[in-house]
């Protein structure tokens, strides 16, 4: 079977993957010399931890398993099953994550509430002051600069995989024909577009006006290196606010008595934060779904990040030393984890993950798969 993908982010190279590995052709076609959205703005976290029960656990589960497996073949992406912890701090938040530990599939998820003494055992740069915390075996991490690098390299031993970037597709018709705008016609079985955030154009021509996609914008940054080791990712009593694994009347108390401060409310915010093979954090996030978003970034959401971080680190945070928005695109109904849709004969789009992209991206790619039949 021959296969052509267009997009070279994280869900294309993923069913570039899945395509290369059952022993078909794939000609994968990416705008870009290299993928530059969302799958590298992010933190590069496989985040099991938040996700609603369910389809989408069932997912991030799949692709945490998948995402091992590759990573054993591939230690270029940097994988690492670090876990995650959640700080809290006051009997309203303790009262969210006693809540998730009592859900029933808290052991799928690795949930344990710790003390701040056994978290500090998991990771001691958590020097701040809290409650307990809670943390999540489950939770891993790879490089998201360089995770798409390190997997096209490996794709590109196999002698049935062609990558052609710096193209542009221009039009697509049945039976899996593909014209790019250098003029050149590829024909395959099977057309996946992956175009992540790109949802005008073609896109927009092929599914309809009424794509049940948005565009969400979020600004994120990187430090120097920490100077020491931040063993698991580390997340703040605000991410309870925005994954679903969370909902509940605890959850509801929390956001009644204790609202966010005015700053993280405004710009939806969370903390995550991942350490990165050279020692640096990625930090974040914000959440932006109002068009036409902002053409700069702006202060406050860094400032605010800052005090949290180092009000958990117990210490001043290292030099900032990138900063950078990033847009990507979200399913409009929460409870669907990707947007797959049948466009044209053998022609199919695959968009939507939102925030779950990076984690979910392997688990989408081999579902597409078994679905079509490769």
């Amino acid at each position: 079977m021959r296969v052509t993908v267009v997009g070279a982010g994280v869900v294309g190279t993923m069913h570039a993957w899945q395509a290369v590995e059952r022993g078909h052709q794939v000609v994968q076609i990416e705008r870009e010399a290299e993928a530059r959205g969302a799958s590298l703005r992010n933190f590069g976290q496989i985040w099991v931890s938040g996700r609603a029960g369910g389809e989408e656990l069932e997912t991030a589960l799949r692709a945490r398993e998948l995402w091992e497996g590759i990573g054993g073949r591939v230690p270029a992406l940097g994988f690492r099953p670090n876990g995650s912890l959640t700080p809290v701090r006051g009997p309203l938040e303790l009262a969210v994550a006693e809540a998730a530990v009592a859900r029933a599939d808290a052991a799928a998820r690795g949930y344990k509430l710790l003390t701040p003494g056994e978290a500090r055992a998991l990771n001691p740069a958590l020097r701040g002051e809290f409650t307990a915390a809670l943390y999540c075996e489950r939770d891993a991490a790879v490089e998201p600069r360089t995770a798409q690098l390190a997997l096209r390299q490996e794709l590109l031993k196999s002698p049935d995989y062609t990558f052609l970037p710096g193209r542009e597709v221009r039009e697509v018709t049945g039976a899996g024909t593909v014209r790019d705008d250098h003029g050149d016609v590829h024909h395959a079985d099977t057309v996946v577009l992956c175009t992540g955030a790109w949802l005008g154009g073609l896109v927009r021509e092929l599914a309809g006006p009424d794509l049940p996609v948005r565009r969400v914008r979020l600004q994120m940054m990187q430090t120097d290196p920490l100077g020491e080791p931040l063993p698991t990712s580390v997340a703040d009593a605000d991410s309870f606010r925005y994954y679903p694994a969370y909902a509940s009347p605890a959850l509801d108390e929390l956001n009644a008595r204790q609202p966010q401060p005015q700053t993280a409310a405004a710009h939806r915010m969370q903390l995550l934060m991942v350490q990165r093979a050279d020692g640096g954090l990625t930090i974040g996030d914000t959440h932006a779904y109002e068009h036409p978003f902002a053409f700069d970034t702006v202060e406050e959401p860094y400032e605010h990040l800052t005090g949290v971080v180092e009000s958990l680190l117990g210490r001043p945070l290292p030099r900032i030393r990138h900063r950078w928005a990033g847009v990507y695109a979200q399913c409009t109904d929460p409870g669907r984890v990707v947007h797959r849709q049948q466009v044209h004969e053998g022609v199919w789009l695959v968009t939507g993950p939102g925030g779950r992209g990076m984690t979910c991206a392997p688990a989408i790619a081999e579902t597409t798969a078994n679905e079509l039949g490769w």
